[in-house]
């Protein structure tokens, strides 16, 4: 199968790019290199003659068909998109143009690309989402995010992804374009852009600074390892029902103060401080606005349909995620310098 993968310079993009092409599908890779895409996360996969590149901004029509006419892709997956509420919360432009107007031209590149190949039945434009777009969920833990759950999104960010879900599915209902759609819960592990809480922790308790915890570090959130996500994604796009939309969570809830304390202890034992523990550091500091409260997946659509599973458990993946943070200081240490990396971001006015 030939994939376009859009945001394929990006952290689960990337983890995309390289299990697809480790499986010998053929990718084209397509990003516009914003701040947080790296092509470093794709130099593997770069090496093989199954990957190709193009620079292009999903904002922009004209390369858009022009790159379809070209590669003439099997299935679009559509990962590109401004993805950081903080940042959304500063800036909402950006977010709107790339996550609503973006997804629009790409899904009329996509039919006209596919009209025009005389509407392959196996073609399909597999739209990544969130399970932001679902808003906050009680404490209960017997109530979790459904594929029917009404969405209800809080932030800019959220609100220009379910817009997106929405084109999606009306170019399905409306012009019969093959489509099917997954919205995932909050990933982590290697490639994970510094802006982000995990990596954040990890960096800040290397270099001595704080840990900053929002609000009382109440929040919960589901975590998915990165890895189990791109296999989940490659297995939809291939044998996902046409119309269908699947939530793939990592069933490892846990809130953030947990989480960070966690982190603390995995670091503690591969590189222990000279005195006390890296608990020391937390420090807790002013909320977000319009901070969801709890974000939880049931996965069981996915599992019943497609027999997925996640297969790493969030203890095993913070682990291997920090080995590779330690493993990999010339990565992360390249990206610390890009804009708004490292500052308080989304504090609202």
């Amino acid at each position: 199968m030939k994939l376009l993968v859009t945001g394929g310079a990006g952290f689960i993009g990337s983890a995309v790019v390289r299990l697809a092409v480790s499986r010998g599908h053929e990718v084209v890779n397509l990003d516009a290199l914003t701040y947080a895409a790296c092509l470093d996360n794709v130099a593997e996969a770069a090496q093989s003659s199954l990957y190709a590149f193009e620079q292009a901004d999903i904002r922009d029509r004209d390369a858009l068909e022009r790159i379809f006419a070209k590669h003439a892709p099997d299935a679009v997956m559509h990962l590109a998109a401004e993805s950081h509420v903080d940042r959304s919360i500063d800036g909402p432009g950006d977010f709107i143009e790339t996550n609503i107007t973006g997804t629009y031209n790409m899904l009329e590149a996509a039919r006209k690309y596919w009209a025009g190949a005389g509407r392959p039945e196996g073609f399909r434009f597999h739209h990544i989402s969130t399970d932001e777009v679902f808003g906050s969920l009680p404490a209960d833990p017997s109530v979790q995010f459904t594929e029917d759950t009404p969405y209800d999104p809080r932030s800019p960010y959220s609100a220009s992804k379910a817009s997106s879900d929405h084109l999606v599915r009306a170019w399905h209902e409306t012009y019969g374009l093959p489509v099917v759609l997954t919205n995932c819960s909050n990933n982590y592990g290697p490639y994970h852009f510094p802006e982000k809480l995990i990596p954040v922790i990890i960096l800040n308790a290397l270099a001595g600074r704080p840990l900053p915890i929002y609000g009382d570090g109440s929040n919960i959130r589901d975590w998915l390892y990165v890895e189990d996500h791109a296999d989940a994604l490659l297995l939809v796009v291939e044998k996902g029902a046409v119309g269908r939309s699947y939530n793939i969570g990592g069933e490892n809830e846990r809130t953030n103060l947990e989480l960070v304390r966690t982190l603390c202890g995995i670091l503690d034992a591969k590189r222990p401080k000279a005195q006390g523990s890296y608990t020391d550091q937390i420090t807790f500091v002013t909320d977000r606005p319009g901070h969801d409260a709890r974000y939880a997946i049931d996965p069981s659509r996915i599992r019943a349909e497609l027999g997925w599973r996640p297969s790493v458990t969030v203890e095993e993946g913070l682990e291997r995620t920090v080995q590779w943070y330690l493993d990999n200081e010339a990565w992360w240490r390249a990206l610390q310098d890009r804009q708004g990396v490292g500052l308080r971001l989304g504090v609202g006015s």
